[in-house]
């Protein structure tokens, strides 16, 4: 394992691996926001008013 070190500076690759798991946090919240489902801005009723609306 010490040798790895030896190869990468650790402090970089902590920041590499803070941005990476940042980035993919960022991804799995836009991807939740863009479904009726899991959307919490618009309120868990949101999905059903605008499907009311749609029939009208």
């Amino acid at each position: 394992m010490w040798r790895i070190w030896r190869l990468y500076d650790p402090l970089r690759a902590l920041v590499v691996q803070g941005i990476g798991l940042f980035g993919i946090a960022v991804m799995i919240h836009l991807i939740l926001l863009s479904t009726p489902t899991y959307n919490w801005l618009d309120g868990p009723n949101a999905a059903a008013v605008k499907a009311a609306a749609a029939k009208k």
